[in-house]
């Protein structure tokens, strides 16, 4: 058995507004080991790395996480302090996130991989409630 088929991925989001941006974001994240597991931003983190509450709930948001084939499990995220106690309680081998927050999670290499995915180009959650705004 490969490498690649027992290990367990993680990444971290809001998912707000769920849009191809993230789905393609996750499916990318599975295709890196055997399971994924997605911690979902709390409102109240959201809110105070935002300055506003997601348009979606966080129950509504783990329900559409969780709902998704190339996801495995879901937990609340209620703190980015906490990410390396996420790892190690998910036994996770791979932290994925996008390349917006590139660096800025280099020093938990100590017990996973890390890998910054590249964006989706032309969307992001804000830019899709902009336009709905108009």
């Amino acid at each position: 058995m490969s490498k690649k088929n027992t290990e367990t991925v993680i990444t971290f989001g809001t998912f707000d507004v769920f849009h191809v941006g993230h789905l393609r974001l996750l499916m990318r994240a599975k295709s890196m080991g055997a399971q994924l597991i997605v911690g979902v931003s709390t409102d109240q983190l959201n809110y105070s790395k935002k300055g506003r509450y997601p348009v979606y709930s966080e129950s509504e948001r783990l329900e559409i996480i969780s709902a998704l084939k190339c996801v495995d499990a879901v937990f609340l995220e209620e703190s980015l302090e906490k990410k390396r106690n996420y790892i190690l309680e998910q036994n996770a081998h791979i932290l994925v996130m996008g390349d917006d927050w590139k660096g800025k999670f280099d020093d938990l290499k100590d017990i996973c991989k890390i890998v910054y995915l590249d964006r989706t180009p032309a969307i992001s959650t804000t830019e899709v409630i902009e336009k709905i705004r108009l």
